[in-house]
């Protein structure tokens, strides 16, 4: 099947549940025994097995293009428990400089505690791989796109190195997307989501996902077994339901976003922009050789300084000030503010993130309304 019929068939049950078009929500907790001998087989809520915990594993599975699938109940509670099972106490973690927060955060105190040593490197410069290795290096983590910079680091070389040196390459493809990206396709072992974004596409859910070789999975779903990070059937449900639309959902966030990126760079009031759909962007040949499309995240920095960001912020009238990314309104905020606020100043500085920065999710507004929008906001030219 093609993706869009993946995304509409993949998963679902045959025949179909009491000849439901719609898979029912299975609101139980509990089902009966049916002889299971190991305990992470027993059908119950909290080992993510139910009815609709399954079908949405599928699902997404039969995208990624992976063995197996997991959903979780937010995007850090697949990280933290993948990075948890993959990397036991001693051990030492190699991962891209600029990530998340949140999963900076657990490299750098979660895992920490437990003994863990990470070395942050630049991707965009294999070179600096060979030089963090050590012999208790376990794994290699980057991300597709990095937020709110949206760097294209040499993902094919990180494959290359982790295969060469017996590393589990680990890669956060949520800014992504399956419809534009598969990462197992190009060799990583494990892919994740926080499916909270372009997943579900809704803004109405937290959720992760963790995808790729079935033996990791299974390991780190018996990780969140013990550590209860499960998704509700119903979320579950929404889940499903979401990403029945992600091809024609990101089609949209696709062409909007290099046209609002397009404007934002010909704008005499705006400083520089970051998308990699642009020529100019360094990561723009490896994003055109690898990508289907760019996705809807996009930065940029006014002139003016923080004022003429804090301007802007207030100025929009139909984008909200929120963070997140992925749903059907667009978001703008200052990440310093946000999304990389548990950071230092001086950390957010050497990683290019100023405090005038201003990071836009792209919605599914018509383009020229965006457009006319942001030209109001960012004042004359």
């Amino acid at each position: 099947m093609r993706f869009s019929t993946k995304l509409v068939h993949a998963g679902e049950p045959r025949p179909r549940v009491g000849g439901s078009v719609v898979l029912p929500i299975f609101q139980s907790s509990t089902f009966e025994y049916g002889g299971q001998s190991d305990y992470h087989d027993i059908r119950y809520i909290r080992l993510s097995n139910t009815p609709n915990h399954e079908a949405v594993g599928e699902k997404i599975a039969a995208l990624e293009e992976t063995e197996a699938a997991l959903v979780t109940a937010s995007g850090m509670a697949a990280i933290a428990p993948a990075l948890l099972t993959l990397l036991p106490p001693g051990s030492h973690a190699i991962a891209h400089r600029c990530l998340y927060g949140g999963t900076r955060s657990v490299f750098t105190e979660d895992l920490a505690e437990l003994g863990v040593t990470t070395t942050f490197v630049d991707a965009s410069h294999p070179e600096t791989f060979r030089a963090a290795l050590r012999p208790t290096t376990r794994l290699i983590y980057v991300e597709t796109m990095t937020n709110p910079l949206l760097e294209v680091v040499e993902l094919d070389v990180v494959v290359a190195f982790a295969k060469e040196h017996g590393l589990t390459s680990v890669i956060d493809s949520t800014l992504a997307s399956p419809a534009n990206f598969r990462p197992a396709t190009r060799g990583f072992d494990l892919v994740l989501h926080s499916a909270t974004k372009y997943l579900n596409g809704h803004s109405d859910l937290a959720a992760g996902v963790v995808a790729g070789k079935r033996d990791l999975v299974l390991r780190v779903k018996h990780k969140l077994d013990h550590l209860g990070g499960i998704l509700d059937p119903h979320a579950c449900f929404l889940l499903q339901r979401g990403l029945k639309t992600l091809d024609l959902r990101m089609d949209r966030h696709n062409r909007t976003a290099l046209a609002l990126s397009r404007f934002l760079v010909a704008h005499p009031n705006v400083a520089e922009v970051h998308y990699p759909g642009l020529e100019t962007h360094p990561g723009h040949a490896r994003a055109a050789a690898w990508f289907q499309g760019s996705g809807g995240l996009l930065s940029f920095r006014p002139r003016g300084g923080v004022a003429a960001a804090d301007r802007f912020l207030s100025s929009v009238t139909l984008a909200a000030s929120a963070p997140s990314l992925g749903g059907p309104e667009t978001l703008v905020t200052r990440p310093a503010t946000t999304s990389h606020a548990g950071q230092t100043a001086e950390e957010r500085a050497e990683l290019g993130i100023t405090d005038d920065l201003v990071r836009v999710a792209v919605g599914l507004e018509a383009e020229e309304d965006l457009l006319e929008d942001f030209a109001q906001a960012l004042g004359p030219r």
